[in-house]
């Protein structure tokens, strides 16, 4: 009977892990806002979060569950995840948002399956691109399109293409790791490895904002920006982090991928309430159409991916 209970019990559990992701990873696109209104650097934002959780997750593991530290190949791979994750995708998604709204972010954030698409269609001759792909596609960047026009209508303020740009490197860059991800396994703990890149990620970031001079003291930094960025480490980095990986684990792709639909919603609901910023019908809509559009690109890939697996069977 014992037995029985304990599927049900670890996919509840994955459940919940996927209530937190996708809950908890929407509001730190609005913490992330909060910090940058009280005049920190983004770039200093960026090293200090994951420094602290960086930090965390390492001392765990190397001083309490006593692991080794990583090999030569584990070293390599952190580091290509470090850069591509934290130092350009992490970094440019936090200086984007101080140039855009929280919402629009966090939707272009949302695109990377897109990206992931066409970046093994083209560069790593991946998946075909059928008609259902094709609609995704566009639908996901009209979506995106429309956000944008409806926000800089609004605001005429054009320093949103700055923020534009920054956050679709951003993107681009998450899905390149994304690729890198699957294209190259390592056996090290996935917790273990996430420290070390938001360690060396925040050595890297804290020696670039040192040459470029975006720093501010330590002791300028607000009780505000700390509390920002106390709640970016633990629940942001850490608790999201830890529920991200467990729901993975636990549950199938297809529903454990929910959080990316989810994010951008509770991003945009949650900085019209807290940040005041502008949202129309219009905007809810644009929204919901990128949403439409990733679902049908990652619905026909994984379509794609099942009939390639059954002819391969025959």
């Amino acid at each position: 009977m014992t037995k029985n209970t304990h599927p049900n019990k670890g996919k509840a559990n994955g459940y919940f892990s996927l209530f937190v992701t996708s809950t908890v990873w929407g509001t730190t696109w609005v913490a992330s806002k909060f910090a940058l209104q009280h005049k920190i650097p983004a770039i200093q934002l960026a090293y200090i979060r994951q420094f602290l959780a960086g930090l965390c997750f390492v001392a765990f593991f190397l001083f309490i569950k006593k692991l080794p530290l990583p090999n030569k190949k584990q070293w390599r791979w952190i580091v290509v995840m470090a850069f591509l994750m934290f130092v350009c995708a992490n970094w440019l998604s936090t200086w984007g948002i101080k140039y855009i709204s929280t919402g629009l972010a966090s939707l272009i954030g949302a695109l990377y399956p897109l990206s992931v698409v066409l970046m093994e269609k083209f560069f790593f001759k991946g998946n075909k691109i059928n008609s259902l792909t094709l609609i995704g596609l566009f639908l996901g960047i009209a979506g995106v399109g429309f956000v944008f026009y409806e926000n800089i209508s609004i605001t005429k303020d054009y320093t949103m293409l700055i923020g534009l740009g920054l956050s679709l490197f951003a993107m681009l860059s998450w899905s390149l790791g994304t690729i890198f991800i699957a294209r190259n396994k390592t056996s090290i703990n996935p917790y273990f490895g996430i420290g070390w890149q938001m360690l060396i990620s925040s050595f890297l970031l804290f020696c670039f904002s040192t040459v470029s001079n975006q720093n501010i003291p330590l002791s300028d930094i607000t009780a505000e920006v700390w509390l920002s960025i106390i709640y970016l480490v633990v629940f942001g980095s850490i608790i999201s982090f830890i529920a991200f990986i467990h729901s993975m684990k636990t549950l199938p792709p297809a529903i454990s991928s929910l959080y990316a639909y989810a994010n951008p919603i509770v991003a945009m609901l949650l900085a019209a309430v807290v940040l005041d910023d502008q949202l129309t019908i219009s905007m809810f809509w644009g929204t919901l159409v990128t949403l439409a559009g990733v679902y049908l690109v990652n619905y026909s890939v994984k379509k794609n991916q099942k009939k390639v697996i059954a002819e391969s069977e025959l």
